[in-house]
């Protein structure tokens, strides 16, 4: 990589090179209270020990002071935390005791920054379930430990339940067992194919309407201990459909990362709020946007907004589930982290050359806190991959 005069030469698909003018630093205003027109959560990553051995299948190592750093960055923008998720790599290398530390520590800080964490809990701490009584039980366990550290509980969706149900009645039943026995209203996650190619047909059907109804028929049922629904189906139009037919006083909380501020924004009736990994990448953006926002600025609301969503649109470009990659990677650019290093080896699931587009767009964005630092960071990376023009 060669820089002149504030240049940075970027790499192409097509092996030649890009100018990217670096542009100056933003002084982004910090927001340590909630918003009040919306409920904002970021779904956070994790960051690796650089001295573990973070490889494909080891247990996780953390690096709990850059990690949990990063929670109190988000903190100071009014972000609450979606703690524990697909973006902190559940299912791709967060194992079970690293996520009860996780949670337990996270808590911890939201509770010392008065601000919001909620918290995943599945069942991929068990192996060889056979039963949709063993699911059941095995989402009991993780509930009470997620209730246990004092954070909120996210239902997510179960990789178990959706290789052993057959019939949409076989999630009701599940879910009707564990949102009994919450001692508060949970959100209920349903996460994409596009995330998780496991849990295709989840709600009993590949037929997004049947599967729709089935989920409806769920949240009807245990409307009072719903405190909303974070749906990451990457469609603007089955969420605006969901959310008009969702009992009073029931969220949606997006997950929609290609569309979210029209979600957000609303249409006049009703509104998406947010529970978003893209937040993670760009909460100094969203938080100008969402304060705009509570003011009633919707043209602000609007600029502030736009330059974020072509980055977002990148990082969670296909295959959507290595999306992880980009936000740890921009994180580094920021420095948030010491290194770029993830579990379970995740660091190596994107080109440089997508990588490099998402320094050009974070750049753009005027997200990067020292543009010299993060075109330094790059030149590492496109070096030791033997990117050179």
């Amino acid at each position: 990589m060669t820089t002149t005069r504030g240049t940075v030469a970027v790499p192409r698909a097509d092996g030649t090179w890009q100018g990217v003018e670096l542009r100056a630093p933003r002084a982004w205003a910090e927001h340590p209270t909630p918003y009040q027109s919306r409920a904002v959560f970021a779904a956070a990553h994790v960051v690796a020990d650089p001295f573990g051995e973070n490889v494909p299948g080891a247990p996780a190592a953390v690096d709990w002071e850059s990690t949990l750093a990063f929670r109190r960055h988000l903190f100071r923008y009014g972000m609450g935390v979606a703690e524990a998720m697909d973006t902190a790599q559940r299912n791709m290398g967060l194992d079970w005791p690293a996520v009860v530390e996780l949670v337990t520590r996270s808590a911890e800080q939201a509770r010392a920054a008065g601000a919001r964490i909620a918290s995943g809990a599945g069942t991929d701490h068990r192996t060889g379930l056979r039963t949709l009584a063993e699911v059941t039980d095995a989402y009991l366990e993780q509930v009470a430990a997620i209730e246990g550290a004092g954070s909120q509980v996210i239902v997510m969706a179960s990789r178990h339940l959706a290789a052993l149900a057959r019939t949409p009645e076989d999630y009701l039943a599940v879910y009707d067992t564990v949102l009994r026995q919450v001692s508060e209203p949970v959100i209920l996650h349903w996460l994409g194919e596009a995330f998780d190619p496991q849990l295709a047909g989840y709600w009993g059907s590949p037929d997004v309407d049947e599967a729709t109804a089935t989920f409806l028929q769920l949240v009807g049922d245990h409307a009072d201990r719903v405190d909303g629904v974070k749906v990451s189906l990457l469609s603007a139009e089955h969420e605006v459909g969901l959310r008009a037919a969702l009992p009073a006083g029931v969220r949606l909380y997006t997950g929609d990362d290609f569309h979210y501020p029209e979600l957000i924004r609303g249409d006049g009736t009703h509104h998406s709020d947010a529970l978003l990994g893209a937040f993670a990448a760009v909460a100094p953006a969203a938080s100008a946007a969402l304060r705009a926002l509570d003011d009633g600025d919707l043209a602000t609301y609007d600029e502030e907004m736009a330059p974020t969503l072509a980055l977002s649109r990148h990082v969670f470009s296909a295959p959507t589930y290595y999306y992880k990659t980009g936000i740890a990677f921009l994180a580094w650019l920021s420095g948030h982290q010491p290194g770029f290093t993830m579990v379970s080896g995740l660091q190596s699931a994107r080109s440089v050359v997508h990588l490099a587009e998402v320094f050009a767009l974070a750049n753009e964005a005027r997200l990067l806190p020292d543009p010299d630092l993060a075109a330094h960071r790059l030149g590492l990376l496109l070096e030791t991959a033997g990117a050179r023009p």
